[in-house]
């Protein structure tokens, strides 16, 4: 029961048992009051017919008594009067019924009333005649008293409406302060810090504001004090301080973890610029003129890959940089070098080099498995072959393979990927993400998409998803893929949720965004719940669709989740606003696992505080020995995903049957 209604109903108690001892003092003063009257009435009667009646008595006129008795007694209001002579003879009796009008019988018998009786003599001369009875009809009396009860209850009850409703709305404005003071105790269970501006005037609730004031702001507190220290650690393994970028360490941790990844494209672009003349900068102008120069570039190189998804992009050493295109091809690393050398040149209009000769870039790009180690190794020597051909010049180097299998030319792409959605040439992988404290206990179910080739074999979507965003035909592929998830059964799948990866281009088609949120809402009860997916760095570029699209799938059941968790370098606050229902920290890391010093494990242990302390929970996705799984333990993440658990399987349902 609410406080409200506890209040309402202990006012309304008092206010009962004022109105009951008003009522029973007030009736025990009437009672009495009327007792006392009825019994004055009578001896009065009494003695004024008495004395009247004594000089017909001296004559013993019979008649001339009797008619003075009748005109007393059919006033009505006496029971009974009684002229009796000397031996107690009675001489004449009247006597009325007692019935009692507009007076209910229950109040009669509840309330009963001690009728008075008087006397008076009867004197004929000295001697006396006889003697007179009179008894009080007691009607009036019952009348007077059931009056007062109903004027009294009436009364009472008109004053308990008012106080209902006056003292109700009263309540209500004093207890107003404790509504808000529960909103800020929710909102800080959801991690959000509200600080009451308004504090209410009434002392007492003016503590209890101001303390919760103060517990909101040292919890924010602490909260941001987890942040800062998980950016503080990312910063020292993976941050160059000068320039904003990444360093060495992030640069070759990303990389790694993308080409150990099963499920991304055997194709890609890294890229080296070298910066000429740095060491001669520092010493004729000083290191602030070459520090200058190198957060210039870096901001050159930052706005010339923007356009490129998922881009890495570090500064080694120096004045070397290095840059990775996950996915490109080799006329991109061509295109991506020549306009990279012409941005550069901004340098020398700028006058913030030595000489016009800015840079020289290396680039290579694979299309076949290959080694972080060769990819540098050919990238230097793409460099050197650059520095030789002259001044900011640029060479690309292409490490292929004939397969003879993958379309390389990007009409050819555009052709194979309209045919395989326009067939519907699509066939779903899953991987289980299971509890890292019971490997058993399935969370849900990651579903992959795969091209079927004409050769029977398969298309990861890491080879075919880049091209399907530059083309304008992501939003068509998420939408085939999710249809295809909606069909299944969750009974066959024996799990309640699958995770499906959507990109956040997908959000900014208008009608891709009005068909799923259609769709969601008429999902059919035996499908799976489904858990949307969005890339760290693409959830953070579109954060208000994914908050606005997030809502709207959490009110059907459906969850939210970020996949690369910590890849990006955006600030780990937006976790606050854009509050996912989980995420999934990026393999960089858990490929760093080896150990309980290293920093790595640090970090993720920041992260996965930085997450739990928002509700949020934690999976780590790469896992694959034994040794990460156990440090995965003790850093307390929810969930791990990886080859220790399972590879991708087909999902065998009804699609994939007819195939």
């Amino acid at each position: 029961m609410t406080l409200y209604r506890q209040l309402v109903i202990f006012t309304l108690g008092l206010f009962f048992i004022l109105f009951a001892g008003t009522l029973l003092v007030k009736f025990e003063s009437t009672r009495s009051f009327l007792i006392d009257q009825l019994e004055s009435h009578a001896q009065d009667t009494a003695t004024s017919l008495g004395v009247s009646i004594s000089q017909y008595s001296i004559e013993d006129d019979m008649p001339a008594i009797e008619s003075m008795i009748n005109a007393v007694f059919d006033r009505g209001y006496y029971l009974i009067v009684r002229y009796m002579d000397t031996k107690g003879s009675v001489l004449i009796n009247r006597e009325l019924d007692v019935t009692i009008e507009n007076v209910p019988q229950w109040f009669i018998r509840l309330v009963p009333l001690k009728i008075p009786e008087a006397s008076a003599n009867v004197m004929a001369n000295w001697r006396q005649a006889g003697t007179i009875f009179v008894k009080s009809h007691p009607g009036y009396a019952y009348k007077t008293l059931w009056e007062n009860v109903v004027h009294m209850t009436l009364w009472f009850l008109a004053c308990g409406i008012f106080v209902l409703i006056a003292g109700g709305f009263g309540l209500r404005l004093l207890l107003k302060p404790l509504v808000l003071l529960e909103r800020q105790a929710d909102a800080l269970c959801k991690k959000k810090y509200e600080i009451q501006q308004h504090l209410p005037k009434t002392k007492e609730l003016r503590r209890v504001f101001e303390a919760m004031n103060r517990m909101t702001s040292k919890v924010k507190e602490m909260f941001d004090e987890q942040v800062t220290i998980a950016e503080g650690l990312r910063k020292h393994a993976y941050y160059d301080s000068l320039t904003g970028l990444g360093n060495r360490r992030y640069f070759e941790n990303q990389i790694s973890a993308r080409l150990d990844r099963q499920d991304s494209a055997t194709q890609g672009v890294l890229l080296l610029v070298q910066i000429n003349d740095l060491h001669e900068l520092n010493l004729q102008k000083g290191f602030q003129a070459g520090d200058e120069l190198l957060k210039r570039v870096a901001a050159l190189l930052q706005e010339t890959t923007k356009q490129h998804e998922n881009t890495v992009l570090a500064r080694l050493t120096g004045g070397d940089f290095g840059i990775f295109v996950p996915d490109g091809t080799s006329w991109e690393a061509e295109s991506l070098a020549e306009t990279l050398v012409s941005q550069l040149n901004q340098v020398v209009v700028e006058q913030l080099a030595l000489t016009d000769n800015i840079a020289h870039v290396g680039a290579i790009s694979y299309e076949s498995p290959t080694t972080l180690n060769r990819m540098l190794s050919e990238a230097d020597l793409a460099l050197r072959s650059a520095q030789q051909a002259g001044p900011n010049k640029w060479t690309v180097r292409n490490l292929t393979e004939e397969t003879g299998k993958m379309p390389l030319g990007q009409q050819q792409w555009k052709n194979t990927l309209e045919q395989a959605l326009a067939q519907r040439k699509i066939i779903l992988f899953s991987q289980p993400v299971v509890n890292t404290y019971d490997r058993d206990k399935i969370i849900h179910l990651e579903i992959f998409s795969r091209i079927v080739q004409d050769d029977g074999k398969f298309l990861s979507a890491g080879a075919f998803m880049p091209f399907t965003e530059r083309l304008c035909l992501v939003s068509t592929l998420d939408r085939i893929a999710l249809e295809d998830v909606m069909q299944l059964d969750a009974a066959m799948l024996s799990v309640d949720r699958v995770a499906v990866n959507v990109s956040p281009a997908s959000m900014h088609d208008d009608a891709f965004r009005r068909w799923i949120l259609f769709a969601i809402e008429k999902l059919p009860t035996k499908a799976p719940r489904i858990n949307f997916e969005f890339s760290e760095l693409g959830a953070v570029q579109q954060m208000e669709k994914i908050k606005e699209f997030s809502a709207i799938a959490r009110r059907h059941g459906h969850l939210v989740g970020l996949d690369h968790y910590g890849q990006s370098f955006s600030h780990l606050g937006y976790l606050q606003s854009l509050r996912p229902d989980y995420v999934k920290i990026d393999k960089g890391y858990t490929d760093e696992l080896k150990d309980v010093d290293n920093d790595s494990r640090f970090f993720i242990g920041c992260l996965c505080s930085v997450a739990h302390s928002l509700d949020i929970t934690v999976i780590a996705e790469g896992v694959e020995t034994e040794q990460q799984w156990q440090l995965l333990k003790e850093l307390n993440l929810d969930a791990i995903q990886g080859y220790i658990i399972d590879r991708p399987k087909p999902l065998l349902n009804k699609k994939n049957s007819e195939r």
